[in-house]
């Protein structure tokens, strides 16, 4: 049986409900208002936590992206100057850590670099989330699974080689690791949906699915091939101005994704073959042998 995984107060794993976070990443546009509104529309739809993103821009831009001009809402300016607005710092932290205790609900981030994990770390997350574009920076993984708490491994844009060695590197301990393909928004024929039963089969950890698709159904199909945990983008309107808006779900389709989830965890069942109590009338009017 794989190993089960905590996260603050809830079991990820075997037999246990589906740990849904809803991603808010860099969706709030700079706004803390907005964070808020998303962090209560999770809250609203049943979600188990939400995340965000944190990193040092000017380590994490690659020098030669700095200085490309782009439209953004701040006007026309560098990509370096849009990253530092959009960049959370201790002041809308700290109003996040409040409002979710206030609301009650798990919050933690995918730190880009060093300084962003000792930043994030100040508020006592109960886990750390990698995303796929740091899958094969094994020292800045390593870092943060030796703080002891779970990190939760995305593996898109990355080849088995390198899922195998950082994983060999890393250890399976306090691990979580997600099936992702890194297309936004991500077409239904390259989700690949069966590798989460390929990576259930490989390693003894839960194993989850980040989406980046625009629709609901393949989530849910993804819950039921096995997922224990999954991670969709969220979002106020999907017109909204930023690149994860058009890969995220809008208010009404995650209250019906949570609705499809929980459905889907009912009907699943246990895999014992017994006769319901509801079957019995049925059986003795129908059954002649």
């Amino acid at each position: 049986m794989r190993k089960n995984v905590k996260i603050a107060n809830s079991t990820i794993g075997n037999n246990q409900p589906v740990y849904f976070i809803a991603e808010i990443g860099i969706n709030h546009n700079g706004d803390i208002d907005k964070a808020k509104k998303l962090i209560d529309l999770a809250v609203m739809a049943g979600c188990n936590a939400v995340k965000f993103q944190k990193r040092e821009p000017d380590l994490c831009v690659p020098e030669h992206q700095k200085s490309k001009m782009r439209e953004t809402p701040w006007g026309y300016i560098s990509y370096i100057d849009y990253k530092h607005k959009i960049e959370f710092g201790k002041k809308e932290y700290d109003e996040i850590d409040r409002y979710c205790k206030e609301k009650k609900i798990d919050w933690f981030a995918s730190c880009w670099d060093k300084p962003s994990v000792d930043f994030i770390l100040d508020y006592s997350p109960p886990c750390f989330k990698i995303p796929s574009a740091s899958l094969t920076d094994i020292e800045l993984i390593q870092y943060q699974k030796n703080v002891g708490i779970p990190v939760i491994l995305s593996t898109g844009m990355s080849s088995t080689e390198e899922i195998d060695n950082t994983i060999s590197s890393i250890g399976l301990d306090n691990l979580i690791v997600m099936h992702s393909t890194s297309t936004y928004p991500c077409p239904s024929e390259e989700l690949n949906l069966k590798m989460i039963n390929t990576l259930m089969e490989k390693y003894d950890v839960p194993i989850g699915y980040s989406g980046h698709e625009e629709g609901l159904p393949t989530t849910v199909a993804a819950v039921a091939l096995g997922a224990c945990i999954i991670e969709r983008h969220i979002t106020l309107d999907r017109a909204m101005w930023g690149t994860d808006q058009a890969a995220s779900i809008a208010p009404i389709g995650l209250i019906r994704l949570m609705k499809h989830i929980r459905e889907i965890e009912l009907a699943l069942g246990d895999g014992v073959k017994k006769v319901y109590e509801s079957e019995i009338k049925i059986r003795e009017k129908l059954r002649k042998v």
